[in-house]
Protein backbone atom coordinates (compact mmCIF):
# COMPACT_ATOMS: atom_id res chain seq x y z
CA UNK A 1 0.00 0.00 0.00
CA UNK A 2 1.32 3.53 -0.61
CA UNK A 3 3.10 5.76 1.74
CA UNK A 4 0.65 8.18 2.91
CA UNK A 5 -2.23 5.05 3.51
CA UNK A 6 0.23 3.53 5.94
CA UNK A 7 0.62 7.07 7.79
CA UNK A 8 -2.90 7.15 7.94
CA UNK A 9 -3.15 3.95 9.76
CA UNK A 10 -0.52 4.34 11.68
CA UNK A 11 -2.24 7.86 13.00
CA UNK A 12 -5.52 5.32 13.31
CA UNK A 13 -3.48 3.30 15.76
CA UNK A 14 -2.11 6.76 17.90
CA UNK A 15 -5.62 7.83 18.14
CA UNK A 16 -7.01 5.20 19.63
CA UNK A 17 -4.30 4.75 21.58
CA UNK A 18 -4.31 7.91 23.00
CA UNK A 19 -6.83 7.33 25.66
CA UNK A 20 -5.26 4.04 26.76
CA UNK A 21 -2.07 5.71 27.62
CA UNK A 22 -3.54 8.72 28.98
CA UNK A 23 -1.63 9.68 31.67
CA UNK A 24 1.38 7.44 31.31
CA UNK A 25 4.53 8.78 30.27
CA UNK A 26 4.27 6.08 27.75
CA UNK A 27 5.04 7.14 24.34
CA UNK A 28 3.59 4.17 21.25
CA UNK A 29 5.97 3.48 18.44
CA UNK A 30 3.11 1.98 15.80
CA UNK A 31 5.11 -0.39 13.50
CA UNK A 32 3.27 -1.65 10.79
CA UNK A 33 4.86 -4.96 8.97
CA UNK A 34 3.64 -7.05 6.08
CA UNK A 35 2.73 -9.95 7.55
CA UNK A 36 5.20 -13.86 6.48
CA UNK A 37 1.96 -15.33 5.66
CA UNK A 38 -0.60 -13.20 3.23
CA UNK A 39 -3.54 -15.29 4.13
CA UNK A 40 -3.05 -13.32 7.40
CA UNK A 41 -4.07 -10.21 6.19
CA UNK A 42 -1.76 -7.03 4.57
CA UNK A 43 -0.64 -5.15 7.75
CA UNK A 44 0.32 -6.88 10.84
CA UNK A 45 1.17 -4.94 14.62
CA UNK A 46 2.44 -6.27 17.35
CA UNK A 47 1.67 -2.89 19.59
CA UNK A 48 -0.41 -4.62 22.03
CA UNK A 49 2.82 -6.91 22.48
CA UNK A 50 5.13 -4.04 23.38
CA UNK A 51 2.72 -2.18 25.61
CA UNK A 52 0.99 -5.17 27.72
CA UNK A 53 3.74 -5.14 30.61
CA UNK A 54 4.44 -1.74 31.24
CA UNK A 55 0.55 -1.28 31.34
CA UNK A 56 0.54 -4.36 33.41
CA UNK A 57 -2.61 -5.61 30.90
CA UNK A 58 -3.04 -9.08 28.94
CA UNK A 59 -1.82 -8.29 25.36
CA UNK A 60 -4.42 -10.10 23.46
CA UNK A 61 -7.18 -7.70 25.30
CA UNK A 62 -5.27 -4.73 25.30
CA UNK A 63 -5.26 -5.71 21.35
CA UNK A 64 -9.32 -6.21 21.38
CA UNK A 65 -9.89 -2.91 22.67
CA UNK A 66 -7.26 -1.15 20.00
CA UNK A 67 -9.25 -2.93 17.32
CA UNK A 68 -12.86 -1.72 18.87
CA UNK A 69 -11.51 1.94 19.01
CA UNK A 70 -9.33 2.28 15.47
CA UNK A 71 -12.73 0.59 13.64
CA UNK A 72 -14.72 3.35 15.41
CA UNK A 73 -12.37 6.46 13.85
CA UNK A 74 -14.42 7.93 11.02
CA UNK A 75 -10.88 7.86 9.11
CA UNK A 76 -10.81 3.84 9.32
CA UNK A 77 -13.81 3.91 6.27
CA UNK A 78 -13.22 2.82 3.56
CA UNK A 79 -9.37 1.96 4.86
CA UNK A 80 -9.43 -0.85 6.83
CA UNK A 81 -12.00 -3.47 5.67
CA UNK A 82 -11.35 -5.70 8.77
CA UNK A 83 -8.82 -6.90 11.81
CA UNK A 84 -8.34 -9.88 13.98
CA UNK A 85 -6.08 -10.65 16.56
CA UNK A 86 -3.74 -13.88 15.62
CA UNK A 87 -1.54 -15.69 18.83
CA UNK A 88 -0.46 -13.75 21.65
CA UNK A 89 -1.62 -10.15 20.71
CA UNK A 90 -0.98 -9.43 16.74
CA UNK A 91 -3.14 -7.33 15.07
CA UNK A 92 -3.74 -8.07 11.47
CA UNK A 93 -5.80 -5.65 8.96
CA UNK A 94 -6.76 -6.57 5.69
CA UNK A 95 -6.89 -3.06 3.59
CA UNK A 96 -10.07 -2.24 1.84
CA UNK A 97 -10.47 -2.75 -1.76
CA UNK A 98 -10.79 0.27 -3.14
CA UNK A 99 -7.69 1.80 -1.09
CA UNK A 100 -5.82 -0.94 -2.92
CA UNK A 101 -7.25 0.07 -5.80
CA UNK A 102 -6.26 3.41 -5.96
CA UNK A 103 -2.98 2.49 -6.25
CA UNK A 104 -3.21 2.29 -9.82
CA UNK A 105 -4.66 5.95 -10.00
CA UNK A 106 -2.16 7.42 -7.86
CA UNK A 107 0.96 6.03 -10.26
CA UNK A 108 -1.22 7.37 -13.58
CA UNK A 109 -1.35 10.91 -11.78
CA UNK A 110 1.87 11.48 -10.28
CA UNK A 111 3.80 9.54 -13.92
CA UNK A 112 7.31 9.75 -13.74
CA UNK A 113 7.46 11.49 -10.76
CA UNK A 114 5.42 8.34 -8.93
CA UNK A 115 8.40 7.31 -6.13
CA UNK A 116 10.00 10.22 -5.92
CA UNK A 117 9.95 12.58 -2.83
CA UNK A 118 11.60 15.92 -1.18
CA UNK A 119 12.53 14.29 2.11
CA UNK A 120 16.54 15.00 0.98
CA UNK A 121 16.04 18.83 0.45
CA UNK A 122 18.63 20.65 1.59
CA UNK A 123 21.36 17.64 1.77
CA UNK A 124 24.04 18.25 -0.48
CA UNK A 125 25.54 14.94 -1.09
CA UNK A 126 28.94 14.37 -3.42
CA UNK A 127 29.24 11.21 -5.42
CA UNK A 128 32.31 9.99 -6.37
CA UNK A 129 33.17 7.10 -8.75
CA UNK A 130 35.30 5.41 -11.78
CA UNK A 131 38.21 7.82 -11.04
CA UNK A 132 40.39 5.72 -12.81
CA UNK A 133 43.95 6.52 -13.54
CA UNK A 134 43.82 8.15 -16.97
CA UNK A 135 46.50 5.40 -17.99
CA UNK A 136 44.58 3.16 -20.48
CA UNK A 137 40.89 2.43 -21.15
CA UNK A 138 38.50 1.91 -18.94
CA UNK A 139 38.07 -1.74 -17.80
CA UNK A 140 34.94 -3.44 -16.57
CA UNK A 141 35.34 -2.67 -13.13
CA UNK A 142 35.17 0.82 -13.66
CA UNK A 143 32.10 -0.32 -15.80
CA UNK A 144 30.76 -1.62 -12.61
CA UNK A 145 31.69 1.87 -10.73
CA UNK A 146 29.97 3.78 -13.57
CA UNK A 147 26.53 1.74 -13.30
CA UNK A 148 26.55 1.65 -9.22
CA UNK A 149 27.38 5.52 -9.07
CA UNK A 150 25.35 6.68 -11.72
CA UNK A 151 22.12 4.85 -10.11
CA UNK A 152 23.28 5.89 -6.99
CA UNK A 153 22.75 9.47 -7.77
CA UNK A 154 19.74 8.93 -9.56
CA UNK A 155 18.07 7.30 -6.01
CA UNK A 156 19.49 10.45 -3.96
CA UNK A 157 17.92 12.72 -7.28
CA UNK A 158 14.53 10.88 -6.84
CA UNK A 159 14.28 11.46 -3.26
CA UNK A 160 15.21 15.33 -3.39
CA UNK A 161 18.83 15.68 -2.44
CA UNK A 162 21.15 17.81 -4.48
CA UNK A 163 23.71 15.87 -5.91
CA UNK A 164 26.78 15.98 -7.28
CA UNK A 165 28.90 13.34 -9.49
CA UNK A 166 32.37 13.77 -9.32
CA UNK A 167 35.23 12.24 -11.29
CA UNK A 168 38.63 12.23 -8.69
CA UNK A 169 41.83 11.64 -11.82
CA UNK A 170 45.01 10.14 -10.68
CA UNK A 171 46.88 12.56 -12.84
CA UNK A 172 50.37 12.21 -10.64
CA UNK A 173 53.04 9.63 -9.79
CA UNK A 174 54.06 6.40 -10.66
CA UNK A 175 51.69 5.35 -12.90
CA UNK A 176 51.62 8.30 -15.12
CA UNK A 177 55.30 8.73 -15.29
CA UNK A 178 55.11 4.77 -16.60
CA UNK A 179 52.39 5.94 -18.94
CA UNK A 180 54.72 8.54 -20.45
CA UNK A 181 58.01 5.94 -20.73
CA UNK A 182 56.03 3.66 -22.31
CA UNK A 183 54.61 6.31 -25.30
CA UNK A 184 58.20 7.48 -25.48
CA UNK A 185 59.35 3.94 -26.31
CA UNK A 186 56.82 3.80 -29.07
CA UNK A 187 57.39 6.88 -30.33
CA UNK A 188 60.89 6.17 -30.73
CA UNK A 189 60.09 2.51 -32.62
CA UNK A 190 60.55 -0.11 -29.59
CA UNK A 191 57.58 -2.66 -29.20
CA UNK A 192 56.98 -5.15 -26.05
CA UNK A 193 59.69 -8.06 -26.39
CA UNK A 194 62.12 -5.76 -27.57
CA UNK A 195 65.26 -5.11 -25.80
CA UNK A 196 64.86 -2.02 -25.29
CA UNK A 197 61.42 -1.94 -24.30
CA UNK A 198 60.83 -0.90 -20.61
CA UNK A 199 60.10 -3.91 -18.11
CA UNK A 200 56.97 -1.87 -16.18
CA UNK A 201 55.85 -0.34 -19.48
CA UNK A 202 52.17 -0.77 -20.58
CA UNK A 203 51.93 -3.08 -23.58
CA UNK A 204 48.14 -2.40 -25.05
CA UNK A 205 47.47 -1.44 -28.81
CA UNK A 206 45.90 2.21 -27.37
CA UNK A 207 49.96 3.06 -26.32
CA UNK A 208 51.01 2.56 -30.06
CA UNK A 209 47.89 4.97 -30.86
CA UNK A 210 49.37 7.17 -28.60
CA UNK A 211 52.65 7.55 -29.68
CA UNK A 212 51.71 7.74 -33.91
CA UNK A 213 49.47 10.78 -32.91
CA UNK A 214 51.80 12.37 -30.76
CA UNK A 215 54.65 12.09 -34.02
CA UNK A 216 52.12 13.79 -35.97
CA UNK A 217 51.37 16.71 -33.44
CA UNK A 218 47.87 16.26 -32.85
CA UNK A 219 46.40 18.49 -30.68
CA UNK A 220 43.59 16.38 -28.31
CA UNK A 221 40.92 17.85 -25.58
CA UNK A 222 39.16 16.40 -22.36
CA UNK A 223 36.21 16.88 -21.21
CA UNK A 224 37.48 19.77 -19.34
CA UNK A 225 40.64 21.60 -19.16
CA UNK A 226 43.17 22.91 -21.93
CA UNK A 227 43.67 20.78 -25.43
CA UNK A 228 47.25 19.22 -25.53
CA UNK A 229 48.94 19.74 -28.94
CA UNK A 230 51.71 17.80 -29.17
CA UNK A 231 55.04 18.52 -30.15
CA UNK A 232 56.11 15.99 -32.06
CA UNK A 233 59.87 15.59 -30.59
CA UNK A 234 60.63 12.14 -28.67
CA UNK A 235 63.14 13.31 -26.25
CA UNK A 236 59.90 16.00 -24.68
CA UNK A 237 58.91 13.77 -21.84
CA UNK A 238 56.61 16.62 -20.33
CA UNK A 239 54.57 17.12 -23.91
CA UNK A 240 54.13 13.08 -24.34
CA UNK A 241 53.02 12.81 -20.52
CA UNK A 242 50.80 15.83 -21.01
CA UNK A 243 49.43 14.93 -24.58
CA UNK A 244 49.03 10.71 -23.22
CA UNK A 245 47.32 11.87 -20.01
CA UNK A 246 44.97 14.11 -22.55
CA UNK A 247 44.53 11.59 -25.29
CA UNK A 248 42.94 9.25 -22.58
CA UNK A 249 40.95 11.37 -20.61
CA UNK A 250 39.46 11.80 -24.06
CA UNK A 251 39.10 8.09 -24.76
CA UNK A 252 37.69 7.50 -21.27
CA UNK A 253 35.40 10.31 -21.92
CA UNK A 254 33.79 8.54 -24.90
CA UNK A 255 33.79 5.31 -23.29
CA UNK A 256 31.63 7.21 -20.48
CA UNK A 257 30.04 8.72 -23.41
CA UNK A 258 28.82 5.33 -24.55
CA UNK A 259 27.71 4.10 -21.11
CA UNK A 260 25.32 6.97 -21.06
CA UNK A 261 27.33 8.53 -18.25
CA UNK A 262 28.03 11.96 -16.99
CA UNK A 263 29.79 13.73 -14.43
CA UNK A 264 29.33 17.21 -12.96
CA UNK A 265 32.54 18.00 -12.55
CA UNK A 266 36.00 16.57 -12.72
CA UNK A 267 38.68 16.41 -10.36
CA UNK A 268 43.12 16.61 -10.85
CA UNK A 269 45.00 15.38 -8.15
CA UNK A 270 48.01 16.97 -9.69
CA UNK A 271 45.28 20.35 -8.88
CA UNK A 272 45.81 19.74 -4.74
CA UNK A 273 49.44 19.97 -5.39
CA UNK A 274 49.92 22.86 -7.57
CA UNK A 275 47.07 24.42 -5.18
CA UNK A 276 49.35 23.78 -2.05
CA UNK A 277 46.37 21.59 -0.63
CA UNK A 278 48.20 18.29 -0.09
CA UNK A 279 51.07 20.79 2.26
CA UNK A 280 48.37 22.67 3.67
CA UNK A 281 46.45 19.41 4.95
CA UNK A 282 50.24 17.85 6.28
CA UNK A 283 50.65 21.16 8.05
CA UNK A 284 47.62 21.13 9.79
CA UNK A 285 47.66 17.41 10.81
CA UNK A 286 51.46 18.05 11.95
CA UNK A 287 49.98 21.37 13.97
CA UNK A 288 47.28 19.06 15.56
CA UNK A 289 49.91 17.22 17.31
CA UNK A 290 48.37 13.83 15.47
CA UNK A 291 51.83 13.35 14.24
CA UNK A 292 55.42 12.47 14.82
CA UNK A 293 58.63 11.58 13.56
CA UNK A 294 60.14 8.22 13.46
CA UNK A 295 63.67 6.56 11.08
CA UNK A 296 63.07 10.15 9.11
CA UNK A 297 59.46 10.09 8.30
CA UNK A 298 56.48 11.35 9.27
CA UNK A 299 53.51 9.45 10.92
CA UNK A 300 50.43 9.93 11.68
CA UNK A 301 48.46 8.65 14.72
CA UNK A 302 45.57 6.63 13.42
CA UNK A 303 45.83 4.18 16.07
CA UNK A 304 43.78 6.67 17.72
CA UNK A 305 40.98 6.52 15.77
CA UNK A 306 40.36 3.00 15.38
CA UNK A 307 43.55 1.67 12.96
CA UNK A 308 45.43 -1.12 13.46
CA UNK A 309 48.58 1.00 13.65
CA UNK A 310 49.83 4.50 12.50
CA UNK A 311 50.94 5.02 9.27
CA UNK A 312 53.81 6.58 7.38
CA UNK A 313 52.76 10.04 5.60
CA UNK A 314 55.68 11.63 4.41
CA UNK A 315 58.10 9.03 3.88
CA UNK A 316 62.18 9.47 4.29
CA UNK A 317 62.77 10.72 0.75
CA UNK A 318 60.21 13.37 1.18
CA UNK A 319 57.56 11.92 -0.95
CA UNK A 320 53.76 11.11 0.29
CA UNK A 321 52.34 8.44 0.44
CA UNK A 322 49.39 7.40 -1.60
CA UNK A 323 46.41 8.21 1.36
CA UNK A 324 47.72 11.91 1.90
CA UNK A 325 46.12 13.34 -1.46
CA UNK A 326 43.14 11.59 -0.31
CA UNK A 327 42.91 12.70 2.97
CA UNK A 328 43.82 16.69 1.20
CA UNK A 329 40.77 16.03 -1.34
CA UNK A 330 37.93 15.23 1.35
CA UNK A 331 38.85 18.14 3.22
CA UNK A 332 37.78 19.90 0.07
CA UNK A 333 35.10 17.69 -0.13
CA UNK A 334 33.32 18.91 3.36
CA UNK A 335 34.38 21.95 2.79
CA UNK A 336 32.49 22.64 -0.57
CA UNK A 337 29.69 21.97 1.91
CA UNK A 338 28.69 18.44 1.17
CA UNK A 339 27.46 16.84 4.45
CA UNK A 340 27.93 13.83 2.55
CA UNK A 341 30.32 12.34 0.56
CA UNK A 342 30.17 8.53 -1.14
CA UNK A 343 33.31 6.63 -2.80
CA UNK A 344 32.48 3.96 -5.01
CA UNK A 345 35.52 1.97 -5.20
CA UNK A 346 37.01 -1.52 -5.48
CA UNK A 347 37.27 -3.82 -2.84
CA UNK A 348 41.46 -3.13 -2.95
CA UNK A 349 40.65 0.23 -1.11
CA UNK A 350 39.59 -1.41 1.87
CA UNK A 351 43.09 -0.33 3.58
CA UNK A 352 42.75 3.27 2.80
CA UNK A 353 39.32 3.22 4.95
CA UNK A 354 40.59 3.75 8.40
CA UNK A 355 43.78 5.96 7.36
CA UNK A 356 41.43 8.65 4.96
CA UNK A 357 38.89 8.78 8.50
CA UNK A 358 41.36 8.92 10.85
CA UNK A 359 43.17 11.63 9.01
CA UNK A 360 39.66 13.83 8.62
CA UNK A 361 39.37 13.86 12.34
CA UNK A 362 43.09 14.65 12.92
CA UNK A 363 42.53 17.69 11.50
CA UNK A 364 39.64 18.57 13.52
CA UNK A 365 37.48 21.17 11.38
CA UNK A 366 33.97 19.75 12.76
CA UNK A 367 34.04 16.80 9.93
CA UNK A 368 31.48 14.08 10.95
CA UNK A 369 32.72 10.50 12.66
CA UNK A 370 32.46 7.66 9.14
CA UNK A 371 32.99 10.72 6.42
CA UNK A 372 33.22 9.69 3.73
CA UNK A 373 31.13 6.75 3.04
CA UNK A 374 32.22 3.82 1.12
CA UNK A 375 30.46 1.32 -1.39
CA UNK A 376 33.18 -1.02 -2.32
CA UNK A 377 32.92 -3.56 -5.05
CA UNK A 378 34.05 -6.56 -5.84
CA UNK A 379 35.42 -8.18 -9.18
CA UNK A 380 33.13 -9.10 -12.27
CA UNK A 381 34.44 -12.28 -13.87
CA UNK A 382 33.73 -11.56 -18.09
CA UNK A 383 32.44 -15.28 -19.70
CA UNK A 384 31.83 -16.04 -23.43
CA UNK A 385 31.32 -18.61 -24.93
CA UNK A 386 31.72 -20.75 -22.21
CA UNK A 387 35.28 -19.26 -21.16
CA UNK A 388 36.51 -16.45 -19.16
CA UNK A 389 38.02 -13.43 -20.89
CA UNK A 390 40.90 -11.89 -19.53
CA UNK A 391 42.34 -9.68 -22.08
CA UNK A 392 41.28 -7.27 -24.62
CA UNK A 393 43.58 -6.64 -27.60
CA UNK A 394 43.36 -2.49 -27.57
CA UNK A 395 44.10 -2.67 -23.43
CA UNK A 396 46.75 -5.65 -23.52
CA UNK A 397 45.68 -6.77 -19.95
CA UNK A 398 42.11 -6.41 -19.16
CA UNK A 399 38.69 -6.54 -20.89
CA UNK A 400 37.52 -3.00 -20.91
CA UNK A 401 33.93 -1.56 -21.16
CA UNK A 402 33.55 -0.37 -24.64
CA UNK A 403 34.35 -4.54 -25.66
CA UNK A 404 31.18 -5.61 -23.25
CA UNK A 405 29.50 -2.83 -24.79
CA UNK A 406 30.28 -4.18 -28.04
CA UNK A 407 30.08 -7.96 -27.60
CA UNK A 408 26.59 -7.45 -25.71
CA UNK A 409 24.78 -5.20 -28.22
CA UNK A 410 26.42 -7.52 -30.96
CA UNK A 411 26.64 -3.63 -32.67
CA UNK A 412 23.93 -1.69 -30.79
CA UNK A 413 24.90 0.43 -28.57
CA UNK A 414 22.03 1.12 -26.92
CA UNK A 415 21.45 -3.07 -26.86
CA UNK A 416 24.55 -3.24 -25.19
CA UNK A 417 24.56 -0.30 -22.74
CA UNK A 418 21.15 -1.67 -21.41
CA UNK A 419 22.59 -4.69 -20.49
CA UNK A 420 25.55 -4.00 -19.26
CA UNK A 421 24.32 -0.72 -17.13
CA UNK A 422 21.18 -4.05 -16.14
CA UNK A 423 23.84 -6.40 -14.89
CA UNK A 424 26.58 -5.01 -13.07
CA UNK A 425 24.14 -3.27 -10.98
CA UNK A 426 21.71 -6.34 -10.62
CA UNK A 427 24.10 -7.64 -7.83
CA UNK A 428 25.25 -6.09 -4.31
CA UNK A 429 28.37 -4.30 -4.78
CA UNK A 430 30.53 -6.43 -2.36
CA UNK A 431 29.29 -9.60 -3.82
CA UNK A 432 31.40 -11.14 -7.22
CA UNK A 433 29.64 -10.88 -10.59
CA UNK A 434 29.84 -13.37 -13.51
CA UNK A 435 28.99 -11.44 -16.48
CA UNK A 436 28.11 -13.92 -19.50
CA UNK A 437 28.10 -12.28 -22.61
CA UNK A 438 25.70 -15.10 -24.31
CA UNK A 439 23.20 -14.36 -21.44
CA UNK A 440 23.35 -10.35 -22.98
CA UNK A 441 22.69 -11.36 -26.02
CA UNK A 442 19.23 -14.15 -25.18
CA UNK A 443 15.75 -12.99 -26.41
CA UNK A 444 14.19 -14.48 -23.48
CA UNK A 445 13.49 -15.06 -20.05
CA UNK A 446 17.05 -15.84 -19.37
CA UNK A 447 18.20 -12.43 -19.96
CA UNK A 448 17.20 -10.11 -17.10
CA UNK A 449 17.21 -7.01 -19.22
CA UNK A 450 15.04 -8.59 -21.76
CA UNK A 451 12.75 -9.93 -18.97
CA UNK A 452 12.03 -6.13 -17.88
CA UNK A 453 12.13 -4.62 -21.29
CA UNK A 454 9.84 -7.08 -22.79
CA UNK A 455 7.22 -6.61 -19.92
CA UNK A 456 7.11 -2.81 -20.86
CA UNK A 457 6.76 -3.51 -24.58
CA UNK A 458 4.15 -5.56 -23.77
CA UNK A 459 1.81 -3.32 -22.22
CA UNK A 460 2.90 -1.01 -25.00
CA UNK A 461 1.52 -3.26 -27.61
CA UNK A 462 -1.73 -4.17 -25.63
CA UNK A 463 -2.52 -0.25 -25.18
CA UNK A 464 -1.64 0.34 -29.08
CA UNK A 465 -4.05 -2.48 -29.84
CA UNK A 466 -6.48 -0.92 -27.74
CA UNK A 467 -6.06 2.62 -29.24
CA UNK A 468 -7.77 4.42 -27.12
CA UNK A 469 -6.28 7.65 -24.81
CA UNK A 470 -3.92 6.39 -22.05
CA UNK A 471 -4.57 9.44 -20.68
CA UNK A 472 -8.26 9.01 -19.86
CA UNK A 473 -7.33 5.88 -17.79
CA UNK A 474 -6.38 7.90 -14.64
CA UNK A 475 -9.84 8.72 -14.43
CA UNK A 476 -11.84 4.82 -14.79
CA UNK A 477 -13.20 3.14 -12.39
CA UNK A 478 -10.95 0.69 -10.71
CA UNK A 479 -13.39 -1.66 -8.51
CA UNK A 480 -13.76 -4.57 -11.05
CA UNK A 481 -9.66 -5.07 -10.26
CA UNK A 482 -10.55 -7.17 -7.62
CA UNK A 483 -8.92 -11.03 -8.42
CA UNK A 484 -5.65 -12.39 -6.69
CA UNK A 485 -3.35 -11.44 -9.12
CA UNK A 486 -4.68 -7.81 -9.70
CA UNK A 487 -4.14 -7.16 -6.14
CA UNK A 488 -0.90 -8.77 -6.22
CA UNK A 489 0.55 -6.49 -8.97
CA UNK A 490 -1.36 -3.17 -6.94
CA UNK A 491 0.73 -4.46 -3.58
CA UNK A 492 3.97 -4.54 -5.90
CA UNK A 493 3.70 -1.14 -7.57
CA UNK A 494 2.58 0.64 -4.19
CA UNK A 495 5.71 -0.78 -2.91
CA UNK A 496 7.94 1.00 -5.70
CA UNK A 497 8.05 4.45 -3.49
CA UNK A 498 9.37 2.15 -0.44
CA UNK A 499 11.93 0.06 -2.45
CA UNK A 500 13.57 3.60 -3.77
CA UNK A 501 13.51 5.01 0.04
CA UNK A 502 15.21 1.52 1.15
CA UNK A 503 17.33 1.00 -1.85
CA UNK A 504 18.84 5.07 -0.59
CA UNK A 505 19.42 4.38 2.93
CA UNK A 506 21.35 1.16 2.23
CA UNK A 507 23.57 2.65 -0.62
CA UNK A 508 22.40 -0.81 -2.80
CA UNK A 509 20.88 0.45 -6.11
CA UNK A 510 20.67 -3.31 -6.73
CA UNK A 511 17.23 -3.45 -4.94
CA UNK A 512 15.99 -1.60 -7.64
CA UNK A 513 16.94 -3.95 -10.19
CA UNK A 514 15.42 -6.92 -7.83
CA UNK A 515 12.24 -4.84 -8.00
CA UNK A 516 12.15 -4.71 -11.63
CA UNK A 517 12.75 -8.02 -11.86
CA UNK A 518 9.82 -9.32 -9.28
CA UNK A 519 7.70 -6.32 -11.00
CA UNK A 520 8.08 -7.54 -14.30
CA UNK A 521 7.40 -11.57 -13.15
CA UNK A 522 3.35 -10.37 -11.35
CA UNK A 523 3.16 -8.30 -14.84
CA UNK A 524 3.89 -11.19 -17.20
CA UNK A 525 1.83 -14.03 -14.93
CA UNK A 526 -0.93 -11.17 -14.96
CA UNK A 527 -1.03 -11.21 -18.32
CA UNK A 528 -1.43 -14.91 -19.00
CA UNK A 529 -4.15 -15.56 -16.19
CA UNK A 530 -6.09 -12.72 -17.51
CA UNK A 531 -7.78 -11.00 -20.75
CA UNK A 532 -7.50 -7.63 -20.93
CA UNK A 533 -8.94 -6.92 -24.26
CA UNK A 534 -12.29 -7.79 -23.33
CA UNK A 535 -14.79 -7.92 -25.91
CA UNK A 536 -17.96 -8.19 -23.32
CA UNK A 537 -16.65 -6.41 -20.07
CA UNK A 538 -15.82 -2.93 -20.90
CA UNK A 539 -15.64 -1.19 -17.25
CA UNK A 540 -13.16 -4.41 -16.48
CA UNK A 541 -11.19 -3.96 -19.92
CA UNK A 542 -10.67 -0.26 -18.63
CA UNK A 543 -9.31 -1.28 -15.57
CA UNK A 544 -6.94 -3.92 -16.62
CA UNK A 545 -5.68 -1.56 -18.73
CA UNK A 546 -5.56 1.34 -16.39
CA UNK A 547 -3.50 -1.49 -14.49
CA UNK A 548 -1.44 -2.10 -16.98
CA UNK A 549 -0.56 1.40 -17.61
CA UNK A 550 0.24 2.31 -14.52
CA UNK A 551 2.61 -0.88 -14.21
CA UNK A 552 4.14 0.40 -18.13
CA UNK A 553 4.97 3.69 -16.11
CA UNK A 554 6.67 2.09 -12.73
CA UNK A 555 8.52 0.29 -14.75
CA UNK A 556 9.82 3.33 -17.34
CA UNK A 557 10.70 5.51 -13.82
CA UNK A 558 12.91 2.20 -12.68
CA UNK A 559 14.90 1.35 -15.58
CA UNK A 560 15.14 5.37 -16.17
CA UNK A 561 17.07 5.27 -12.54
CA UNK A 562 19.52 2.82 -13.53
CA UNK A 563 19.84 3.98 -17.15
CA UNK A 564 18.30 1.56 -18.94
CA UNK A 565 15.77 2.42 -21.49
CA UNK A 566 12.54 1.20 -21.80
CA UNK A 567 11.32 -0.03 -25.42
CA UNK A 568 7.84 -0.31 -26.67
CA UNK A 569 8.84 -2.67 -29.14
CA UNK A 570 11.05 -5.86 -28.91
Amino acid sequence: MLAQQKQQIVALFQAALAPIVAGTDLTPNVVLERPRDPSHGDIACNIAMQLAKPLKTNPRELATRLVAALLAEPGAEGLIEAADIAGPGFINLRVAASAKQSVARSVLEQGAAFGSSTSGAGHHVIIEFVSANPTGPLHVGHGRQAALGDAMASLFLSQGHDVTREFYYNDAGVQIATLANSVQARARGFKPGDAEWPESAYNGDYIADIAADFLAKKTVSASDGEPATASGDVDDLESIRRFAVTYLRNEQDQDLQAFGVKFDNYYLESSLYADGKVDTAVKTLVDSGKTYEDGGALWLKTTDYGDDKDRVMRKSDGTYTYFVPDVAYHIQKFRRGFDQAINIQGSDHHGTIARVRAGLQAVDIGIPQGYPDYVLHKMVTVMKDGEEVKISKRAGSYVTVRDLIDWSGAGDVTRGRDAVRFFLISRKADTEFVFDVNVALETSDENPVYYVQYAHARICSALANWGGDVASLASVDLSPLTSPKEFELLAKLASYPEVLERALGELGPHQVAFYLRELAGDLHSYYFAHKWLLDDDEPLKLARLALAAATRQVLRNGLALIGVSAPDKM
